[in-house]
C-alpha cells in the first residue's frame, strides 16, 4: 500500500533527511498533466528502495507505474522522462532519447508525463594509509565525485575504519598491518578491495588469506596502464573500480538500512494487464495458497469480489 500523501513542504524535508542519511530514492516530479487526471504539474513523490511510495504523482496505477520505474532507475543509477497514456495494453515502449513511454489501461482518459531523478548518495571509497598514492587517490576521487575516506592512521581494532556503506577499500599502508586491514574490508563485504603493492610483495601478503579471500583482493592494485605516478597509479585504481563494479548497484545496496529491493520480481496485475513490482508496498492478495499482484486497491478488489473473500491480502 501506498504512504499518505505528504505536504509538498514536508516532502522536500524529507528529501533532505534521505541524502543526509545516506539513503538513495528516485525524486518524481510531474512537469505534465493532461486532463482527466488527479495530478498537477509540481506534484512531487519519492521512490525509496524498498518500493514505497511517499507523496502524490497521481492515482494508483499511475503510482504503481512511477514504483517499478524508480526500482528499475535506482538499480541503473540513471534518470528518465515517463509518459503514462491511457492506451490499453499496460505495454512499456523501450525509451527514445531518455522518454519511457507506459500504456496505462486504468487512467481515465489523461496523460502524465513525469520526471523522474534518481538520487543515489556518492560511492564511499576508504584509503587506509598515508603517503603519495593515498593522497592521489583522494584528490582524485573528489573530482570524480566520489566520497572519499582517508585514514593515515591504520588501525584494524577501529570499528570506523571501514564503514558499513564502503563500496571500495584500497589499503596503502606500506606494509603495516595489511593483513588485517583486508581482512576487515573483506568481512564486511566490500565489492571492491586492493591491496597497493607490488605483484611479489602482494602475492606474500596474500598468502596469510583464506583461499576464497584471496581471489577477491586487487592486487597489484589498478589496470596495467604504465601508470608511473602517483596521480596515475590512482587513475588506474579508480578506473579498475570502475570497470569491475556492477550495474553500478554499490550506492544502493551498501547503504545502511536502506532495505534495497531494485532486484524485485515483477508480475502481471491479472485484471487490467498492467505490470507491477513484487513488493510489500504494492497491492497484493493470496488466494488458494498463490499471490497475486495489483496495480491499486480497485483492481484488487475487483479480483477478490467473485471469490467473496476480501480478507485474503498478503
Amino acid at each position: 500500500m501506498s504512504a499518505p500523501a505528504v505536504p509538498p513542504t514536508d516532502l522536500l524535508t524529507r528529501v533532505d533527511h534521505l541524502r543526509s542519511d545516506r539513503t538513495p530514492f528516485v525524486l518524481a516530479t510531474v512537469v505534465r498533466a493532461e486532463r482527466p487526471t488527479s495530478a498537477r504539474p509540481g506534484d512531487r513523490a519519492v521512490v525509496l528502495p524498498d518500493g514505497t511510495v511517499e507523496g502524490f504523482v497521481g492515482g494508483s496505477c499511475a503510482e504503481s507505474t512511477v514504483r517499478i520505474e524508480g526500482l528499475r532507475l535506482l538499480r541503473d543509477g540513471t534518470s528518465t522522462l515517463l509518459r503514462i497514456t491511457p492506451s490499453a495494453g499496460g505495454e512499456v515502449t523501450p525509451a527514445v532519447d531518455g522518454v519511457i513511454t507506459v500504456d496505462n489501461p486504468c487512467l481515465s482518459g489523461g496523460t502524465l508525463e513525469i520526471f523522474l531523478e534518481a538520487m543515489v548518495p556518492p560511492t564511499v571509497v576508504v584509503v587506509l594509509g598515508d603517503g603519495p598514492v593515498a593522497r592521489a587517490l583522494a584528490s582524485l576521487g573528489a573530482a570524480l565525485d566520489y566520497d572519499v575516506h582517508l585514514a593515515s592512521g591504520v588501525d584494524p581494532v577501529d570499528d570506523g575504519t571501514v564503514p558499513a556503506d564502503a563500496a571500495a577499500v584500497i589499503v596503502a599502508s606500506h606494509g603495516r598491518q595489511e593483513e588485517p586491514l583486508l581482512t576487515r574490508a573483506l568481512r564486511a563485504g566490500v565489492p571492491y578491495v586492493a591491496l597497493l603493492a607490488s605483484r611479489r610483495r602482494g602475492a606474500a601478503v596474500l598468502d596469510g588469506l583464506d583461499d576464497g579471500d584471496r581471489e577477491r583482493v586487487h592486487t597489484p592494485a589498478g589496470l596495467d596502464i604504465g601508470a608511473r605516478s602517483p596521480s596515475e597509479v590512482a587513475l588506474s585504481i579508480y578506473a579498475e573500480i570502475v570497470a569491475t563494479r556492477s550495474h553500478r548497484v554499490w550506492p544502493v545496496s551498501t547503504v545502511v538500512g536502506a532495505a534495497p529491493a531494485p532486484d524485485a520480481s515483477q508480475a502481471v496485475d491479472p485484471v487490467c494487464g498492467m505490470t507491477v513490482a513484487c513488493v510489500p508496498a504494492s497491492s497484493s492478495a493470496v488466494v488458494d495458497g498463490v499471490t497475486h499482484w495489483f496495480c491499486g486497491v480497485g483492481c484488487r478488489q475487483a479480483f477478490l469480489a467473485p471469490s467473496g473473500d476480501p480478507a485474503a491480502a498478503s
